[in-house]
């Protein structure tokens, strides 16, 4: 799907403040509320946008270590399995991805305490299916969730191919 600058622009304004009302963006954007409605379904049904919520930040509730941990799977349970039981069963995992290379799933972990962060790592390797564990401890986080810019380029692009149709 391609996006232009009211989509990037209307992407950006949820961003910051996802529980704006749709008459606000409206006029914030200088469109009509009826335009902001189609584009929110437009990209909710092309996939673009899957949810409008609030960005949680875990540090906020006391949640300031940030580790990662590659987790090594036995191969006869499979991965679905395996992260199935990790996500039931471990609430810190915040974000997981089946990977390529030397270990089969990714882990984003976040703890209290360095205490906290040796029981997780404990919880997870009693998970049936884990083999085997590594991890890292996050020092300083960049950004996280960087899709704005993406979102910018895109509507450029889509800008740039409307004016070479012309």
């Amino acid at each position: 799907m391609r996006i232009d600058q009211l989509d990037a622009d209307l992407i950006d304004l949820l961003t910051d403040f996802p529980m704006l009302p749709v008459m606000e963006c409206a006029r914030r954007l200088g469109v009509a509320r009826g335009t902001v409605t189609s584009r929110l379904a437009r990209l909710h049904d092309a996939g673009v946008i899957q949810g409008i919520v609030p960005r949680i930040q875990p540090a906020g509730f006391g949640y300031t270590l940030v580790a990662f941990c590659a987790v090594e799977i036995v191969q006869k349970y499979g991965h679905d399995p395996v992260a199935n039981a990790l996500e039931a069963a471990i609430p810190e995992i915040i974000d997981m991805y089946t990977v390529t290379g030397s270990s089969d799933l990714q882990l984003r972990v976040v703890a209290r305490t360095p205490e906290d962060l040796q029981d997780i790592f404990n919880r997870i390797n009693t998970v049936p299916g884990v083999a085997r564990t590594s991890s890292a401890f996050a020092l300083h986080e960049h950004f996280q969730g960087r899709t704005l810019p993406l979102v910018a380029a895109c509507a450029k692009e889509g800008a740039s191919a409307i004016q070479n149709d012309q």
